[in-house]
């Protein structure tokens, strides 16, 4: 339907600067291309990380690519309590004052004071998407999620992101989507 978006569940993953990249992996290392995601540019790579907080770990998490200005580890609220780290719900970027780790790669480790979040659920949109939904960047809506499952949800706090380098689709962690009972190829509708 014309005023639907996808659901797109991301999973916990990394986004590091080159210089983290090479202290983990080894000089001059490059990250190579898994899967294509749905945001224009932006990939899985084939690297798997080690996350540690002060209880327990985290192995296999994935970098996510390319290689960005800031170091930011994005997890599920679950996965941070469950290894000791208090990370903030917050925007992509917004990582002044998060949680901290420690990652750890096959080549070396590296110390984060900040960088841990829970990601903000939002839809990213293009300047035409924005236009035909009739919202704007930065503005917060309701999204409804229905399936036929038994968990109709509607997510309130949902950031709209514009930008015409970004194609239609809204992210939520694997705790809100389990939570929904996400399907596979689920739909969202954004209700007033």
């Amino acid at each position: 339907m014309a005023n639907q978006f996808i659901v797109e569940t991301s999973a916990r993953h990394a986004h590091v600067t080159q210089e983290t990249l090479e202290l983990l992996f080894g000089e001059g290392y490059q990250l190579t291309v898994k899967k294509e995601l749905s945001q224009p540019g932006q990939f899985a790579s084939n690297e798997r990380i080690t996350v540690v907080g002060p209880k327990k770990e985290l192995a296999n998490v994935s970098i996510l690519g390319p290689c960005r200005k800031l170091n930011q580890v994005e997890l599920s609220a679950t996965d941070a309590r469950s290894i000791g780290i208090d990370a903030p719900i917050r925007e992509s970027g917004d990582v002044a004052g998060s949680g901290a780790c420690k990652l750890i790669g096959p080549k070396g480790e590296v110390e984060l004071k900040e960088g841990v979040i829970v990601a903000k659920r939002h839809i990213h949109m293009t300047e035409k998407d924005a236009a035909d939904f009739g919202v704007t960047n930065g503005e917060i809506v309701n999204v409804l999620i229905e399936n036929g499952n038994g968990r109709k949800t509607i997510y309130g706090d949902t950031v709209i992101r514009v930008s015409n380098s970004y194609a239609l689709a809204m992210h939520v962690d694997t705790d809100e989507s389990n939570a929904a009972a996400c399907a596979r190829n689920q739909m969202g509708t954004i209700v007033k």
